[in-house]
């Protein structure tokens, strides 16, 4: 399969978002112009239409804007061969995945996408694209789905599997999808799930780059700085992480060339980025919502929110065994000037989105890996309780009929029921958490964290984000 302008394609990448082209398209496109090899990438878009048009009416080409702080670089990434609308046909997708000249596919879509139960590892037969693939399976419309039927059709067909990769913020995503693809594969042929378990890889991954929702300034600039008119220009920070498992039976591009780091586990750089970085992120998304700070920028550049951050990172840290060659002070450190960065525009309400999918593996888990009563406890309960906050606030402030839409969140009509116009901080601590398979029943059920938890949310409640940030900062 050869596009006929830039040749010959490796790689099958499903969700063409901007995060995947400041990350991975930018890694292989470096990799291939310093040492070559037949790696362009086939976009697959499992929802939108439109950012395939725009790619493919420039041959998939497009600009990467690095906002440093001294001013925007621009170059043009042309590691996309050609883009597909999984919702118009799917057919394309499938013969893509099954055609030899692919070896790996990667994936950056959103947590909420896997239909994965993140305890069990089995799908969730309620989740609406698992549910329709399982009845369809020859005619799949979400990711697990895709994937089982093109490793179908490769074994079929006598070809070696794909790797699969996860770039996704969860945690062993590779593992985790593992045993979400065999164990639909099991549903519905069970020979086809022994030949996935026995010759499909699925190395783990981490990824970090912050990319805000590109803007007309976006576009202003990628015009000035390449002459180029790009309606899909992105932009992104000038940091750039991935740490990957080197697991490829059928070799990969040098991803070292962009600075990608080659591991035999994951792991620990994965719970370093979960707990500190995202971590810090949701606990800056919800205050930030609810003291009206538009931009991560924004918050940072308030001394209390910011000590607030610092904070939190040194708490995240506690929670963690030693990594060999981190220091995870200088970590932090170097997160919070991330932060700090003037020229990214991060949305506080584009990281608030899907909170049930998120605070499980950057909250719970770290807080339920502390001594019960520990100082450093109070950030990760000041969290959640702004989450709660937020969610309340929304749904009083909704229309009749639309706070689903304004929650943002895969469990929004559960949040709904749950809270029932409930309005006090206990009431709504004891409804939210729970949610069913939500919150990990040991820290449930401890009432250091509920009554932190609860304490926090009352003067939310009351007297805002500020008052909270400080009387944290003052603990």
């Amino acid at each position: 399969m050869n596009h006929p302008k830039l040749g010959n394609v490796g790689i099958v990448h499903i969700g063409i978002g901007a995060f995947h082209r400041a990350h991975q398209a930018a890694y292989t496109d470096t990799a291939m112009a310093q040492h070559g090899g037949d790696w362009h990438i086939i976009g697959v878009s499992l929802r939108s239409t439109d950012i395939v048009d725009a790619l493919n009416a420039q041959d998939g080409a497009f600009t990467l804007i690095e906002r440093h702080p001294d001013g925007p670089q621009a170059r043009r990434i042309t590691s996309l061969s050609y883009a597909i609308a999984a919702a118009r046909d799917v057919e394309p997708v499938l013969a893509a995945l099954s055609d030899p000249a692919i070896r790996i596919v990667t994936i950056t879509v959103t947590e909420k996408a896997y239909g994965i139960d993140r305890l069990s590892g089995q799908i969730q037969q309620d989740h609406p694209a698992i549910a329709h693939d399982l009845a369809h399976p020859d005619k799949p419309s979400g990711l697990i789905g895709l994937l089982v039927a093109g490793l179908k059709r490769r074994k079929v067909a006598g070809l070696s599997p794909f790797t699969i990769v996860s770039c996704d913020n969860l945690p062993s995503n590779g593992v985790l999808l593992c045993k979400g693809v065999i164990d639909f594969a099991l549903r519905i042929d069970g020979g086809l799930a022994d030949w996935i378990a026995t010759n499909v890889s699925f190395p783990s991954t981490m990824v970090d780059r912050i990319t805000p929702a590109a803007t007309q300034t976006t576009r202003a600039d990628a015009k000035r700085l390449t002459g180029v008119d790009d309606p899909v220009a992105i932009e992104t920070e000038p940091f750039s992480q991935w740490v990957i498992e080197d697991n490829f039976p059928n070799g990969r591009p040098v991803w070292e060339a962009g600075g990608a780091i080659l591991v035999d586990d994951v792991e620990p750089y994965e719970r370093m980025k979960l707990r500190m970085l995202n971590g810090s992120h949701s606990l800056i998304a919800y205050l930030g919502q609810l003291g009206r700070y538009r931009y991560v920028r924004d918050a940072m550049v308030d001394d209390a929110f910011a000590r607030l951050v610092a904070q939190h990172m040194k708490n995240a840290a506690l929670t963690m065994p030693p990594l060999a060659g981190i220091d995870f002070a200088q970590y932090g450190a170097e997160l919070v000037d991330r932060f700090h960065n003037p020229e990214i525009a991060h949305e506080t309400r584009q990281i608030a989105t899907d909170g049930t999918e998120k605070l499980p593996q950057r909250i719970f888990t770290p807080a339920s890996d502390l001594t019960v009563g520990s100082p450093a406890l109070g950030t990760f309960a000041l969290c959640l309780a702004a989450w709660m906050a937020v969610m309340r606030n929304r749904i009083n402030d909704a229309e009749p009929g639309k706070a689903d839409d304004l929650l943002n969140d895969p469990r929004g009509g559960e949040i709904i029921k749950a809270l029932g116009g409930k309005q006090a901080a206990d009431e709504i601590y004891d409804s939210l958490a729970m949610l069913p398979g939500w919150m990990p029943k040991a820290l449930q059920n401890t009432p250091v964290w509920r009554d932190a938890v609860i304490a926090r949310l009352s003067l939310l409640l009351a007297d805002g984000a500020d008052a909270a940030i400080k009387k944290e900062i003052a603990v």
